[in-house]
């Protein structure tokens, strides 16, 4: 009997491009050992003409080298871009040049936003459990953090559905604009025994506007976030 994991594949439109957010994570190995410097970044990571990540950039703005290529089935593109987190020990090299030794990577949806009017399925809006929204110190993406509930199931066509789209665009009197969005969930009988992270980053410059006012359904009741594109 086959049964499957229904985790997060999003029914979302992804394009190359990347995430923000910085921690250092401290763990029970102490002194110099591969995990007590790990950090854990969003990043664009750059891919090489034999589809290898060989650079990344951090929402900080800090470019490295990675120590060596890097490559994965995800990875199918050369000469391009993908949003990820990245877990990894920013270690020396020579005369004071920093690189990044990958420890994790995994590709994080980075999204098209479209209008609701456009929208080709039935608005849903089953709950998620939500964590935390920031803008990216660079201003480019706007992150989000939930968490879906999720189970093992037997049917291969369970799994959520997710998508932001927009029904409004408030202009001001003193021409500040805000973006509403709205985001699109569809639990499509995923059974829900527990929950799972769910990363998203949207580009700001698909938002034209100063500010985005983002709608979504939780378990304890609607949300409604507004947060400024600007630093």
């Amino acid at each position: 009997m086959k049964r499957l994991f229904s985790i997060l594949p999003f029914l979302i439109i992804c394009c190359l491009t990347f995430l923000t957010s910085s921690c250092t994570q401290d763990t029970y190995e102490k002194g110099e050992g591969k995990y007590s410097l790990m950090r854990g970044d969003f990043v664009e990571a750059r891919t090489d003409a034999n589809k290898q990540v060989v650079s990344m950039t951090t929402d900080d703005g800090d470019l490295l080298p990675l120590v060596k290529p890097y490559s994965a089935k995800w990875i199918t593109t050369a000469d391009t871009i993908y949003r990820c987190m990245l877990y990894y020990n920013k270690v020396e090299q020579h005369q004071g040049q920093y690189a990044a030794e990958v420890l994790s990577m995994g590709q994080v949806p980075c999204v098209t936003i479209k209008p609701l009017s456009d929208f080709d399925k039935e608005f849903r809006t089953d709950p998620v459990k939500f964590e935390s929204i920031w803008l990216s110190k660079s201003g480019k993406y706007l992150n989000l953090y939930l968490h879906l509930k999720t189970g093992v199931t037997e049917d291969t066509s369970a799994v959520h559905q997710l998508a932001f789209l927009t029904d409004t665009l408030l202009t001001y009197p003193n021409g500040m604009r805000t973006r509403h969005l709205l985001l699109h969930h569809d639990q499509n009988h995923v059974p829900e025994y527990y929950s799972t992270k769910a990363y998203v980053s949207i580009p700001t410059s698909q938002l034209d506007a100063d500010s985005a006012h983002i709608i979504i359904n939780t378990y304890s009741g609607k949300q409604e976030k507004v947060i400024p594109l600007q630093h």
